[in-house]
């Protein structure tokens, strides 16, 4: 059991949580005792993607940290909280509300390299505490602004799909596969959906928003509640994060995540092998190198091999498919960077 288990983290739950949950369906499912980590925080009130590293995987947990991440996030316009979610306490409130045209004029001025304040309430640590600590307490929370990138940053203003078709009438009809039709149909007429389709509202351009849902593909250290704010802010409002999904961390999107049922309905079945995905998964941006037996006898040992005809770079080094270490290739010479017993 070395590799990796997606959870689809729901609602309320602590990333560590989530590892303490693997770790009961290890123990449950009779496999023993392995190391088990997460791959990157995801908040409580944060639902989606959390890889969680099992056995060897776990060296290869804090790669993870440095990964790209994509969110699906909800802002509500109007009252700003002091932990920009919903969890918090109003702090600032405003009357002005944007339309969907204003949000999406306002998109690029937060898209590729930008600078952000985190929230106060995170785990960053100030003088050698939490920040969140520190803000609980009652104290003032000045946290530097930090350098992100937000790779894409795009409006998705109807709640399961993608950028609203903007057609007057303010209703359009989608098919069961999530595809709108190639004509507009108005919300005062037309016939009734077919067997399959269904009317879904949208927002008209020009019309005032309480809401907006957004995607966004961002870099690590990115905070999510602070871009959300930021952009609040641009559009001459304040808002506060009322949905947090995400959606993919690094390699890992929602088509490979399980639910906590079913972790538990596997591990009861012994079958949690079954949603393992190989510790190779999380360096798919790496190249492989194949070794000899001698190669991964010597790596595995510590040692360096010379003259090995590989450009510079790092690289996944195997043996017959088993894992045997991820190695920096310089000027020939093969270096361990982090070794797997297996």
């Amino acid at each position: 059991m070395h590799g990796w288990i997606i959870l689809d983290k729901p609602l309320g739950l602590g990333s560590t949580q989530g590892v303490s949950a693997v770790k009961r369906a290890l123990r449950s499912g009779g496999y023993g005792k392995f190391k088990v980590g997460h791959g990157g925080t995801l908040d409580p009130l944060a639902t989606g993607v959390l890889p969680i590293a099992v056995g060897e995987a776990t060296k290869l947990a804090g790669r993870m940290l440095d990964s790209d991440k994509i969110y699906d996030f909800t802002v509500m316009f109007g009252v700003q909280t002091d932990t920009l979610d919903a969890e918090g306490v109003s702090i600032a409130t405003s009357g002005a509300r944007p339309t969907l045209a204003a949000v999406e004029a306002v998109l690029a001025q937060f898209t590729g390299p930008i600078s952000q304040v985190p929230p106060a309430y995170s785990a960053l640590k100030v003088d050698g505490e939490r920040a969140y600590d520190l803000a609980r307490a009652g104290h003032e929370v000045v946290l530097a602004s930090r350098d992100v990138t937000i790779h894409s940053l795009r409006s998705s203003p109807v709640r399961g799909g993608g950028p609203a078709q903007l057609v007057e009438g303010g209703f359009r009809k989608r098919s069961a596969g999530g595809e709108p039709p190639s004509t507009p149909v108005q919300a005062d007429g037309g016939p009734p959906p077919r067997a399959g389709e269904e009317w879904q509202e949208f927002t008209l351009p020009h019309s005032p928003l309480d809401e907006v849902t957004l995607t966004a593909h961002v870099s690590k250290g990115t905070y999510i509640r602070s871009l959300a704010r930021d952009i609040a802010i641009g559009l001459g409002t304040v808002g506060h994060v009322t949905m947090l999904r995400r959606t993919k961390a690094g390699p890992f999107d929602l088509t490979s995540a399980i639910s906590l049922d079913k972790l538990d309905e596997l591990a009861r079945g012994n079958a949690l092998e079954d949603v393992l995905l190989p510790l190779r998964v999380a360096l798919d941006d790496i190249p492989a190198l194949s070794l000899t037996p001698d190669q991964a006898g010597a790596l595995r040992q510590g040692r360096i091999l010379a003259g090995i005809a590989a450009d510079d770079g790092q690289y996944f080094a195997e043996l017959d498919a088993v894992p045997v270490a991820l190695v920096e290739v310089e000027d020939g010479d093969v270096r361990v960077v982090r070794g797997f017993n297996l």
